[in-house]
């Protein structure tokens, strides 16, 4: 177990972010794997070239950090500037382009697993109105002869903005490595072999999401920018969390800002995962908010990236996350695909 400093920093650890404090961790509340808790008032943001350098503690301040809050910062993560600011250009541009021309990107009857997503249509579980966005949907190429084509459609471009493409699957490329290497780290935390998501994210139905939040204009929206939600996946790569608006709910039940400094990517976990892990990696609520300040007349732009499974890989708790005092909280198993399927529904995409 790695020691914490006084002022409540993890030895090694950089760049926090300073929250509140959580309560002491109940009974039940998915520590196993043989992992003891360490409770911190802060989100850590962490340097993943330690994995290569200084591995053990890396992995155990990882770990902690995601089995108590569920997100973390991640930075030293090689994603050329340059890149991201390319992609976020080009994202800019289709987004400032005529609506009737983003319609014509808009697949009806696909739950906008590629192409265009208007506004109205997302709507976070339980709320009563749709986020207030529009977005994009980027996919993982593969072989159109692929077992998993029909259920993975080809991507889509606009043609208005030539270096969408080249831009956009790049920074997917990028995130993708970086997930992976996440991964390995999450893998080891708990005991399981440092390769073991290789192979099960490798045809992963990830996705890139290019997000526009508009100006908000009129002072009775009822609307936020995006509802309190879990996200679906494994793990999801943010990149644009130094924008006001992101808000995370600790255990304690209160909402916190968190806006990360530029050059990090904020890195949480999904609900696959959480229910994998048996709640051991909590997928954490979250939300954007409409900024109470001048900030909410200007638009707002982020891109996540969501880190699927392979459509056929089961989930199913891993056996090591479950003992006597963590009984097995999910009886039945379910594939990735129809997972997803499920969750679309809900979220009224599909």
């Amino acid at each position: 177990m790695n020691v914490p400093k006084a002022d409540g920093r993890f030895c090694g650890s950089v760049n926090q972010l300073a929250l509140t404090l959580n309560p002491l961790p109940q009974a039940g509340d998915g520590t196993a794997c043989g992992k003891m808790r360490r409770m911190t008032s802060r989100i850590p943001t962490l340097d993943i070239r330690r994995f290569d350098t200084d591995r053990d503690a890396f992995v155990a301040e990882l770990g902690d950090a995601y089995h108590e809050w569920g997100f973390a910062g991640i930075r030293g993560h090689g994603i050329s500037p340059a890149l991201i600011d390319r992609a976020y250009d080009a994202f800019k541009r289709f987004f400032a382009l005529p609506a009737e021309t983003k319609m014509k990107y808009h697949l009806a009857g696909t739950g906008g697993a590629r192409g265009y997503t208007p506004f109205g249509i997302e709507t976070a579980r339980d709320s009563k109105h749709p986020d207030l966005k529009e977005f994009w949907h980027i996919g993982r190429e593969i072989p159109r002869d692929s077992k998993y084509a029909a259920i993975m459609a080809p991507n889509v471009w606009p043609g208005e903005v030539p270096d969408f493409r080249e831009a956009g699957y790049g920074l997917y490329e990028a995130l993708d490595t970086l997930g992976a290497r996440v991964l390995r780290g999450l893998a080891l935390y708990i005991d399981l072999p440092e390769g073991w998501f290789a192979e099960r994210t490798n045809y992963g139905n990830s996705i890139l999401r290019p997000i526009h939040y508009p100006p908000i204009t009129a002072p009775d929206v009822p609307n936020v920018r995006a509802g309190a939600h879990e996200d679906i996946n494994l793990i999801t790569l943010l990149v644009g969390a130094s924008a006001e608006g992101l808000e995370v709910r600790s255990r304690a039940g209160e909402w916190v800002p968190f806006t990360a400094d530029a050059d990090t990517i904020v890195v949480n976990i999904g609900d696959m995962l959480q229910r994998l892990t048996n709640h051991v990696y909590p997928s954490t609520t979250h939300r954007v908010v409409n900024p109470q300040n001048e900030n909410s007349r200007k638009p707002r732009y982020s891109v996540p990236f969501f880190l699927h499974p392979n459509p056929d890989f089961v989930i199913d708790v891993l056996p090591s996350c479950v003992d006597a005092a963590h009984p097995k909280r999910y009886a039945q198993p379910i594939t990735a695909h129809d997972y997803l399927q499920e969750r679309l529904r809900e979220i009224k995409l599909i």
